[in-house]
């Protein structure tokens, strides 16, 4: 291969990724930021998800970027062959698709015995609901965790697409990845990663599953000690209209916060007792009432009550902790998310726009020796 070889955990791993929307993308990217070296494989004239595009588009930073004509008889070959040196391959299809266009598990594998083939969907690759469609929220409602999010009385609130998408679908399908690659290393072999957003999401719950089974969560949403159905544990609003949350559930803890807001010693006696919890709501509330959230930001900033003030994006990257510790970074002049976890030997590298550069480069980068033939014929555009 050409060019700088990137840095990380993953400096020297080639990853194919096939191009899709929410978490195998996000996976790409992280991938990428850890050192692997990604190449994306999009199809002709694919746009960007909600019409982001450039310096936008994070969850196509990082990438080579090629467009490819999936209906033409000379796909197939060309992807076998990127997977045949490739370590990772990453796919978000329904199931069946990779296999009906010829690149399936089976064929990449016979390939290169030591690839292994990420897969993630909503539903898994098989069952009755496999062929579905589905979004982030259709997978925690089927895994049972959308019934649990939401305040007493209200509708289930849709937690953006972080459960589904990215904590049970990105997250999982990295993990099943890193531990393939762990255990090839003993074997010198790949296999198949099958990750499903609902066994993620369902994953994520597991606590939850505990305290219900435990009869520790009962009653419906909202009336429970982390659904905000605890006064201490959910948020208010202040003076200004913006929001504070507040999460002392240690009686220690509690017992501080109750201070500082002159809350009658009984609530402190009994915390945990839910036929309190309404009138101990009603008093947080009104005392966070009288002080902007910035006042109570600072009040606490230095106790262990557990008081935070609800950050916009834009607050959190200028937050002086975040800011201490380059938890965000400027890219092309945009703020976001810095990589992570930070890794003391091999740091990762926040990875910069897609490169749209000449495809005959890209496909010679990773290993194509007909590359310009392949352009040429108008089948990498």
């Amino acid at each position: 291969m050409t060019g700088p070889e990137p840095k990380g955990p993953l400096a020297g791993l080639t990853v194919i990724e096939l191009a899709g929307l929410g978490p195998a993308p996000l996976a790409g990217l992280m991938l990428s930021e850890m050192g692997a070296r990604v190449l994306r494989i999009e199809r002709v004239n694919e746009a960007s998800f909600m019409g982001l595009g450039g310096p936008f588009d994070f969850n196509r930073h990082g990438r080579s970027v090629i467009q490819v004509d999936m209906k033409r008889p000379g796909a197939a070959p060309l992807v076998l062959s990127l997977a045949a040196g490739a370590d990772l391959l990453i796919e978000g299809f329904r199931p069946g698709v990779m296999e009906r266009l010829g690149i399936g598990p089976e064929p990449c594998l016979e390939r290169n015995q030591r690839l292994i083939y990420g897969r993630i969907t909503g539903f898994g690759q098989d069952g009755p609901l496999a062929r579905q469609a589905g979004h982030d929220l259709t997978y925690i409602a089927y895994a049972g965790v959308l019934h649990a999010i939401g305040h007493k009385g209200e509708r289930p609130t849709p937690p953006l697409n972080l459960v589904g998408d990215y904590g049970g679908g990105t997250m999982f399908l990295l993990t099943g990845l890193l531990a393939a690659l762990v255990e090839r290393a003993s074997s010198g072999k790949g296999q198949v990663v099958d990750a499903s957003m609902i066994e993620g999401a369902s994953m994520l719950a597991l606590p939850s599953y505990a305290y219900h089974h435990a009869g520790l969560w009962r009653g419906g949403r909202g009336e429970n000690l982390l659904d905000s159905g605890a006064p201490f544990y959910d948020t208010y609003e202040a003076a200004d209209g913006k929001f504070v949350a507040v999460a002392c559930l240690e009686p220690q803890f509690f017992a501080e916060f109750a201070a500082a807001l002159s809350l009658d010693e009984r609530f402190v006696a009994g915390q945990y007792d839910k036929v309190l919890w309404p009138e101990l709501h009603d008093a947080i509330s009104s005392r966070i009432k009288q002080r902007s959230r910035d006042d109570w930001a600072d009040m606490f900033a230095e106790t262990d009550a557990c008081v935070a003030p609800v950050l916009d994006f834009d607050e959190a990257a200028a937050h002086p902790h975040n800011v201490t510790r380059a938890s965000h970074v400027s890219v092309d002049g945009f703020k976001r998310p810095a990589p992570a976890p930070k890794l003391s030997r091999t740091p990762l590298q926040p990875a910069g726009p897609a490169h749209r550069r000449d495809p005959v480069a890209a496909l010679t980068a990773f290993g194509v020796s007909d590359a310009g033939a392949l352009v040429q014929a108008g089948l990498v555009r």
